[in-house]
């Protein structure tokens, strides 16, 4: 490259990242994905907008060939590799275990409904839909019902945080659905990936790309994992703290990157597969994975995304009745799928319903899949815009969704309405998570009258399931009971802190126990996320450690609801006064 090249580049990547970066944060101010923004930065700078109005200055930032646009392409391509790295790490396939039948349940009809009328629409409908002019008979159907059945795990789990439903049994019940859905979805497209005829370097055929992909999935998620967790033990012991791991880390995912390109799929899988064997590994620190995270995505990230923009022109491919019947189906399919197999699995309509509009977010996986299928002359421009405008609806429709199908938005309750001075316990003295447990379901069985064994049981048996630490050191124990008419609620002040494993490692310093019928989930979601807004303006819950008197907390506890904006509704507890 000759140095003004090299000027055009900087210029380009600078003004490509601080674009992307800027609406980034501008959606997530409003409480919306940051790939939203990045990939509209891209659609500004791009024929969209800047191509129209100053034609000159896209063509010599952003060419259509030559040494800038071939090291834009490979940059875009290694940004999309590490993202797709962070996105296994994100699998944890221990909650899908966990989870048992329900959540299998769930994956399944959230898949077979949306792949089947997916497939159908294609199968009859492959000119109206947009077919590629790659696309086989069967090869294209078997994408766009895939492009259908998939959801987006990284979107979902930050959906779940917004809205305080993460660390709740709903939200692990989402979360393990979507992680054995991406699986899936992601084998499927990795042999549809061999059937269209993206050769192997070794000149494999169609079976044999087929056999090796699976190959490739079950040794990833078994041996692999192990090999995996003993290779991190020794650079542990014999490279710096945490740079040997992000090293070690980096380079096996190229490796495996390009392990699946030979073989004939994209390297996306490949880095996938490795980021869940890489993310199960206890040796992978909070500080190591938090790292990667970051560095990964809000700086190669955004080329990706803000980079689907500059080749497509909005006006030319926006096609407003294929992407009306795209989102129609999409939405359809996986909301109904979901549903339906949240109530087959026992749970009342309003989660069933709740959980498919929670499984409904695409996001960037589902860009990702359109784009490689672009790119492999799978589907036209006009399929790909409409399935970007897919992604982006179904994500924000996702959390708004969930809100009214549980009533978050009206009767709202607040869990001080359960609480009382005789279930208030300040200065705590216990060592751990599960003393804390047994302290506070004894003082909530002796006031709703229940065997404090039963209680401690029901607790435990739900912390052992995912902790129920969620952070700045709060954290939310919980459990069903039978025998319970009204929510009991428990509230304990541990001043030394306990660890409850909470997502940003915090030892909490204010538990809140929430007891409920087992009939009555839909109220015990709707306490718990009350419960999480109050540290929304809260920097760390230390400063509770010294409240000693049970109307000092209340009052504290109003200041908190005003800070982030919680009304105070519904009745006063009597027995507060």
């Amino acid at each position: 490259m000759q140095s003004f090249d090299l000027v055009l580049m900087f210029l380009a990547f600078g003004t490509l990242l601080g674009m992307a970066r800027f609406l980034g944060e501008l959606f997530r101010h409003f409480n919306q994905p940051a790939v939203l923004g990045e990939i509209l930065a891209g659609l500004f700078l791009g024929p969209t907008l800047l191509g129209r109005v100053w034609p000159e200055a896209h063509g010599l930032l952003f060419p259509e060939a030559g040494p800038g646009a071939i090291v834009l392409q490979a940059f875009a391509t290694l940004a999309i590799t590490l993202y797709l790295l962070v996105a296994g790490m994100e699998v944890d396939l221990s909650t899908l275990w966990r989870q048992g039948r329900l959540a299998i349940m769930i994956s399944l009809s959230g898949i077979l409904l949306p792949f089947a009328a997916g497939f159908l629409a294609a199968w009859f409908f492959p000119l109206f839909l947009g077919a590629g002019h790659q696309a086989q008979s069967l090869a294209f159907p078997l994408f766009f019902a895939t492009a259908l059945s998939i959801s987006s795990l990284p979107i979902i789990a930050k959906t779940l945080m917004d809205i305080d439903l993460y660390r709740t049994d709903l939200g692990m019940v989402i979360m393990a659905a979507a992680i054995g859905n991406d699986l899936v979805g992601w084998i499927i497209f990795a042999a549809i990936l061999g059937m269209i005829g993206q050769e192997s370097t070794h000149g494999a055929s169609i079976g044999e790309v087929t056999v090796l992909v699976l190959g490739t999935a079950i040794f990833m998620l078994t041996l692999g994992r192990w090999l995996i967790n003993r290779l991190l033990g020794l650079v542990q012991t014999y490279a710096s703290w945490s740079g040997g791991v992000i090293s070690l880390a980096l380079t096996l995912t190229l490796f495996s990157a390009a392990w699946t390109e030979w073989i004939g799929v994209h390297a996306l899988f490949g880095a996938f597969l490795f980021g869940i064997a890489l993310g199960d590994s206890s040796r992978v620190r909070k500080h190591t994975r938090v790292t990667l995270e970051q560095f990964i995505s809000f700086f190669f990230a955004p080329f990706f995304f803000a980079g689907i923009g500059l080749h497509l022109d909005f006006w030319q491919h926006f096609d407003p009745l294929l992407t009306l019947v795209v989102v129609i189906i999409s939405i359809f399919g996986k909301v109904v799928g979901c549903g339906l197999g949240g109530k087959l699995a026992g749970l009342p309509w309003n989660q069933a319903w709740a959980i498919g509009f929670g499984m409904n977010a695409r996001g960037a996986m589902e860009i990702i899949l359109a784009l490689l299928a672009f790119e492999a002359g799978l589907i036209g421009a006009n399929l790909f815009m409409a399935l970007v405008v897919m992604a982006l609806v179904t994500t924000a429709i996702s959390g708004p969704g969930m809100q009214f199908m549980l009533g978050h938005k009206k009767n709202r309750l607040t869990f001080t309405d359960f609480l009382s001075a005789k279930t208030f316990v300040p200065k705590m003295q216990v060592n751990d998570c599960w003393e804390a447990i047994e302290l506070l379901s004894r003082v909530a069985a002796l006031q709703a009258g229940l065997d404090p064994l039963e209680v401690i049981e029901a607790v435990k048996s739900r912390e052992e399931t995912m902790s129920t630490g969620v952070a700045k050191g709060l954290a939310l124990p919980h459990g069903r009971l039978p025998k319970l008419k009204k929510p009991i609620i428990a509230l304990g002040i541990c001043s030394q802190g306990v660890d409850f494993h909470s997502v940003d490692n915090t030892p909490a310093y204010l538990i809140i126990l929430i007891l409920n019928g087992s009939q009555d989930s839909g109220v015990q979601l709707r306490l718990l996320a009350d419960a999480a807004r109050i540290i929304k303006e809260v920097e760390n819950l230390e400063e509770v450690k010294n409240i000693t008197e049970f109307s000092e907390l209340l009052h504290w506890l109003r200041i908190q609801r005003n800070k982030a904006g919680v009304p105070k509704l519904g009745p006063t507890n009597p027995q507060q006064a």
